[in-house]
């Protein structure tokens, strides 16, 4: 069984497991704020993991870029699609660590993408999770240590709770506009919200409104951050992050997987922006990109 790393400051309570990199646990005092999973069991619908060196899919699991044509394998069978990058199920490695009683405690684990199939890139990964009364904030960082531009996008993968019934949820998406997906939840159309099932700009209650969508436009506040809120019968619980930074947000309410919560995943990018290129980073050797988001009770 891989290591796992227990942080806590005040009532909040976060455990990291070195597979996956994965947030296991996040609770406030006997409240889950997050789904969790047994440390030796699987990780469901990547609960707590990191997306990256794209979030979401790429269509087709081929994309071209600077030239070359890449095929990566397919692991998301039913649409053929490839899903969520490369080290959702990665091995990482702790090189840092500090657990202080009730202050700020925090881990910081690596791993490197080397070239593989249809990724022929090296990209170092750090991530630094970090407790403190406030929240827990993840910070990712990616470094081209390679000798070729790399293409790049990240995002997190919580599932957030506050209950058992996300139909009871009560959510606030500050985001004005919402990428419509065809049958393989592949981008068709950018609309504004208004008049859409998709309009959360004013928080209302979920209902049975399925959502598996990614939102942009995003309305920040005077320190330029976006916060999605949900509240249920259990709390209420909040993700917020630099909105010119990860400027896109998917939203997921697991409608017909039998998982409990509600996704919030902040990206920078679209689904499959390896083939549109929209918001993609390209990492040229020796350049890094750094993103951050930080997950709290309310």
């Amino acid at each position: 069984m891989s290591r796992q790393f227990t942080l806590r400051s005040g009532t909040l309570h976060a455990e990291i497991t070195e597979r996956s990199a994965a947030l296991r646990v996040l609770r406030d005092g006997e409240r889950d704020l997050v789904v969790s999973w047994p440390a030796d069991g699987p990780i469901p619908y990547y609960s707590g993991t990191l997306l990256a060196p794209w979030p979401n899919r790429v269509g087709g699991a081929r994309y071209t870029f600077e030239g070359g044509e890449y095929r990566l394998p397919v692991n998301e069978e039913d649409r053929g699609n490839a899903l969520h990058g490369l080290v959702a199920e990665a091995d990482w490695k702790a090189v840092e660590w500090l657990s202080v009683e009730d202050e700020h405690g925090f881990v910081r684990l690596a791993h490197t993408i080397t070239p593989t199939p249809g990724y022929p890139f090296t990209v170092a990964l750090e991530v630094r999770y970090s407790l403190a009364p406030g929240g827990l904030t993840t910070t990712l960082t990616a470094e081209n240590t390679g000798d070729a531009a790399a293409p790049y996008g990240c995002g997190p993968h919580p599932w957030l709770l506050a209950g058992d019934d996300v139909e009871r949820y009560e959510l606030h998406v500050p985001a004005g506009r919402v990428l419509l997906v065809d049958d393989r939840l592949l981008p068709r159309a950018l609309e504004d919200v208004s008049g859409t099932p998709y309009d959360f700009t004013v928080p209302r209650v979920v209902g049975d409104t399925a959502v598996d969508h990614a939102f942009t436009g995003l309305i920040a506040d005077g320190s330029g951050q976006a916060t999605v809120r949900l509240r249920g019968p259990e709390g209420g619980v909040e993700v917020r992050w630099d909105a010119s930074v990860l400027p896109w947000v998917q939203v997921c309410t697991g409608t017909g997987l039998g998982h409990r919560g509600l996704a919030v995943e902040p990206m920078t990018c679209p689904p499959d922006a390896f083939n549109s290129g929209t918001d993609l980073i390209v990492l040229r050797p020796g350049e890094k990109a750094e993103t951050s988001w930080t997950i709290s009770p309310y």
